[in-house]
């Protein structure tokens, strides 16, 4: 936040720790706020094993976070979007929501489910100036990477033509343009941000 308020010093910046699982506490947050002109869903987690190592509670949790929760914050947030004459709605994908991954087929699915929603919701919104896309990084040197090895992740990078993992801002470029006066007529898109890796 400090370097929020460094960089844009005539803003206002404050941090705010909510559940994602718990939707009964985000709502009264979300009654507070006076005004919205864009939202990024960058909240997430994976769990990596085979489908058959996956639980119930797993399952759910990985559909609340990353498809349940944003679904119900957009349907109370669609009104204050609309009046901002611009409202923007971004969700931070996956590479594996358009090709899938073995030992991730659950958060294969949830951030499947994500484009498809990015997509229909798109269409819904048009008409009110909001636009909604989804960035899809593929591999990212982020603590969601913890559980490889320094050998994996030399394996992996060796898949990616640009050699390499990508690093956030990168991603958040995707994430500005998308945001930008010049990305206005772009909506119902998914962005792959891969480094050139296949899917």
């Amino acid at each position: 936040v400090s370097e929020l308020r460094e960089s844009y010093p005539h803003q206002d910046f404050f941090m705010v720790c909510l559940d994602m699982l718990d939707y009964r506490e985000i709502a009264p947050f979300l009654a507070d706020l006076f005004q919205v002109d864009g939202v990024v869903f960058a909240a997430g987690f994976t769990k990596y094993g085979l489908l058959s190592e996956h639980s119930q509670q797993d399952m759910t949790a990985l559909w609340k976070v990353h498809v349940e929760t944003p679904m119900l914050l957009l349907a109370s947030l669609e009104d204050k979007l609309r009046q901002s004459g611009r409202g923007r709605v971004v969700f931070i994908g996956s590479v594996y929501g358009l090709a899938g991954s073995s030992m991730e087929t659950v958060y294969s699915a949830v951030k499947g489910a994500q484009q498809s929603f990015t997509k229909a919701y798109a269409k819904e919104v048009a008409s009110l100036g909001i636009t909604v896309n989804c960035v899809a990084p593929g591999a990212v040197a982020t603590q969601m990477n913890h559980q490889f090895t320094d050998d994996q992740l030399q394996e992996l990078s060796a898949d990616i033509p640009l050699g390499r993992l990508a690093v956030t801002s990168e991603i958040a470029a995707a994430v500005a343009y998308l945001f930008s006066k010049e990305a206005q007529y772009t909506t119902g898109t998914t962005i792959p941000v891969t480094g050139g890796w296949l899917y």
